[in-house]
């Protein structure tokens, strides 16, 4: 982590030299007042405490000015470090793979990104600001007091070795609780984002009262948590606060002893006073920078486990790859999630023509989703290769082998925005004429219209604004505007009446002749259009061809087939 801030680092330590000012100018004031005290109030000088005041007022204010200049290069320096460890992060999550979001979990992933991230930044600002001004008041402070008297260092004996004993103890006991209360705090935002991604389904099954209990348990797990750590970290200040009073009372009986016994004056015992407070605070100080480091590096841990996962798809051994047609071919594709022994495909071949439409049809769990997701590596073969345009996706970088494929998921993810934003994310280049055309294409555009503001319309949260139907259009929009090869959609239009789809895979046959389809559906209606069909069961492709070949010699599509007519889905 420390490559971060490398970058960022002398803006911080201009900032330590700032606070080194401000701290030398608060150890010069006790010798100023003590100097006021013995030699002009005690002596009745008046013009020398004028002359010694009036210097100290403008110390102090300078003082200050070094105070707010530290603060804003320390801040300027975390913020910067911060700002780029979060990228990091963001950029290093992105390329990671389904898997190991779902290892890391999503909740935990926006914890780290935000809430460590915001503990490693404290601890940064700390350790650059804090520790210098702690340090100098401990030395520098001891070092004054005990010019004064030799004899303060009896009590500095006797309290230091206290406090150290203290902190260590704390700091020994925190960390792991620290990284304790991270973790709740990871399932608590988990809690929260699932309900707010699936409020709906929450409400239509009445949920909402076995959610609230749910996230209750997760909220007073991070409050007893929190508590514990609370606790240990609350008896701090009152033992300090013991050790400085009592120190504070040695300081004033030994130094009585001396200015009776005429070795010291009045005023270097004030100044004795107020030196010993500085030191004791700068240790305060301290304890709380520890526990502040503490935390910090429980996040550190855990940003590190991020920054060092290494994303499972890669790219693989570019070349250039200029061939540019469509084509698709599975050969002998077996495939298990990662982490399962069972096979979710089982020696799966086929080829797709440039141009051609080949649909996918199954029953739920056969695999037909998980098929179109080895096109665009979401995840890799376990055996066996695809190809795109004859090579091996895997000597494809992702961004040249997904810039292939336009991709509909099964469920159409929207982005808080305009529908207009959401439409060109497909081709941000792209004008508004080829806008409209995708948007007529994917049978949206007459929708869109009809909205107060057309295109410009505002899109809700998740596109909870829109119907199903409506998000699917949309997102078939986006797709059809990337100037892509490959078209997938992954039962794209389930939320579509027979009449629309029928409208727009006309539209797809007259204006985009030359995309490469896949269709995945469950209905008969909708796979019966496709110049091949492929047909699923468990895993295996059980039988290939056009509608009539399969009514003839595949079983399972005629059983599809007959379960449905009788339904009547079948017509259009």
């Amino acid at each position: 982590m420390l490559k971060f801030l490398k970058k960022h680092l002398w803006i911080g330590l201009i900032g330590s030299l700032f606070m080194v000012c401000e701290v030398l100018i608060d150890l010069i004031q006790p010798r100023m007042m003590a100097q006021i005290v013995d030699n002009g109030i005690l002596k009745g000088n008046t013009d020398l405490v004028w002359s010694v005041g009036i210097r100290m007022i403008f110390i102090v204010f300078l003082g200050g000015c070094c105070g707010i200049l530290s603060g804003v290069f320390v801040n300027i320096c975390s913020q910067h470090f911060g700002n780029d460890l979060r990228k990091a992060l963001f950029d290093r999550i992105m390329n990671f793979s389904f898997e190991q979001i779902d290892d890391f979990t999503t909740g935990s992933l926006i914890t780290r990104t935000t809430s460590d991230v915001t503990q490693v930044q404290t601890m940064v600002s700390q350790l650059i600001r804090g520790a210098v001004r702690c340090m100098m008041f401990f030395f520098a402070g001891s070092s004054f007091l005990l010019t004064l008297n030799v004899a303060f260092s009896r009590v500095l004996m006797f309290t230091i070795p206290i406090i150290l004993a203290e902190i260590a103890f704390v700091v020994w006991k925190s960390g792991p609780m620290f990284t304790h209360l991270q973790t709740r705090l990871d399932r608590v935002n988990s809690v929260i984002g699932e309900n707010i991604a699936s409020e709906r389904v929450v409400k239509a099954f009445v949920q909402e009262q076995s959610e609230i209990e749910k996230f209750d348990k997760s909220n007073l797990d991070l409050v007893n948590t929190r508590f514990e750590v609370q606790i240990l970290i609350s008896w701090m200040r009152p033992v300090m606060n013991i050790v400085l009073n009592a120190a504070t009372v040695a300081i004033i009986y030994i130094g009585g002893m001396e200015v009776a016994a005429s070795r010291m004056e009045i005023g270097s015992l004030m100044a004795a006073i107020t030196y010993l407070s500085q030191i004791l605070s700068g240790m305060m100080m301290m304890a709380m920078i520890f526990q502040t480091i503490t935390l910090g590096l429980a996040s550190a841990k855990r940003l590190k486990e991020v920054l060092a996962s290494v994303p499972v798809i890669r790219d693989g051994d570019a070349k250039d790859i200029e061939k540019r047609g469509g084509s698709i071919e599975f050969k002998n594709v077996s495939f298990n999630y990662p982490g399962h022994h069972h096979e979710v495909l089982k020696d799966i071949s086929f080829t797709v023509a440039p141009g051609q439409t080949l649909a996918v049809i199954g029953a739920t769990g056969s695999g037909k989703s998980t098929l179109v997701s080895l096109i665009a590596r979401f995840y890799d073969v376990t055996e066996g290769s695809v190809l795109v345009d004859g090579e091996d996706v895997k000597h494809f970088t992702l961004h040249e082998l997904r810039d292939r494929i336009s991709f509909v998921l099964q469920k159409s993810e929207l982005f808080t925005g305009t529908i207009r934003k959401n439409i060109m994310i497909g081709n941000p280049e792209a004008s508004e004429e080829e806008m409209i055309f995708a948007a007529r294409a994917a049978q949206a555009d007459e929708f869109i219209l009809h909205q107060p503001d057309k295109y410009d319309t505002t899109v809700a949260e998740a596109g909870m604004s829109l119907s199903g139907g409506q998000k699917q259009r949309i997102a078939i929009s986006r797709a059809l505007l990337k100037p892509a090869e490959i078209l997938i959609l992954d039962d794209s239009t389930s939320a579509l009446d027979l009449g629309t789809e029928a409208r727009l895979f006309k539209a797809l046959d007259e204006g985009y002749e030359k995309l490469t389809r896949i269709i995945i559906a469950q209905r008969i209606a909708t796979v019966m259009r496709a110049d091949r069909i492929a047909v699923m069961d468990k895993g295996r492709i059980v039988g290939i061809g056009s509608h009539n070949e399969l009514m003839e010699n595949c079983d399972v599509y005629r059983e599809i087939y007959d379960s449905q007519l009788r339904k009547g889905d079948a017509k259009v």
